[in-house]
């Protein structure tokens, strides 16, 4: 069975080699594709150096386009998408989160922080489902709806997808795995105009 760990990327050179680390040393990925999604740091050039496949989109497009660029640049059984931003990622969660759906115990699967930073713990305990880390079943993202102008609202519509299709979703706890805010990775104001966007996005497709 294949398994493409999809982990969407943009301006994270300075955290993303812990994330590909962690997932490399796993034991259930098949391949590791990073999607750049425009960046103008160093992203790419890190994660071609740990060894990965890396698809350069020219622009930055949004996370729904990243995460679509990297499910159509291979076939697997199995899709999992991993946050470039992650602290204190293990290659147990990432098997966790694989396991349920290789096992065929769950279509699809769903990482929840836990005994993180108070933050994040907060965030994924009142919204869970807006999660970046899945696993799904290959066949269940046949029939989803076209996700590249969703932004950050790809969560939601992943959600509702699964929902229709009556899919077996289990949360997986991520137990000391936190996330790095945007306003500590682009400062105040512009981490601030980021929040919003993202806000915005999610808010679109909720309704």
């Amino acid at each position: 069975m294949k398994v493409s760990v999809i982990i969407p990327a943009y301006n994270e050179g300075a955290r993303i080699d812990k994330v590909i680390s962690a997932v490399k040393d796993a034991d259930l990925p098949s391949e590791i594709i990073v999607v750049s999604d425009g960046s103008t740091d160093d992203t790419a050039e890190i994660a071609r150096s740990e060894g990965v496949r890396v698809i350069e989109l020219q622009q930055n497009s949004g996370k729904g386009a990243a995460m679509k660029a990297g499910v159509c640049s291979t076939e697997a059984d199995v899709y999992v998408f991993i946050d470039a931003d992650l602290v204190g990622l293990t290659p147990q969660h990432v098997d966790n989160l694989i396991r349920p759906v290789v096992e065929d115990e769950a279509d699809a699967t769903l990482g929840v922080f836990g005994g993180g930073r108070p933050t994040t713990d907060f965030a994924h305990k009142m919204t869970p489902g807006l999660s970046g880390q899945r696993a799904v079943k290959a066949s269940l993202l046949a029939t989803l709806p076209s996700i590249e102008d969703s932004g950050y609202g790809v969560e939601v519509m992943l959600n509702r997808h699964l929902e229709k299709l009556h899919a077996k979703v289990k949360r997986v706890e991520f137990h000391g795995v936190s996330q790095i805010l945007k306003e500590e990775k682009m400062g105040s104001l512009e981490g601030l105009a980021a929040r919003i966007k993202m806000y915005k996005d999610i808010v679109t497709h909720i309704k």
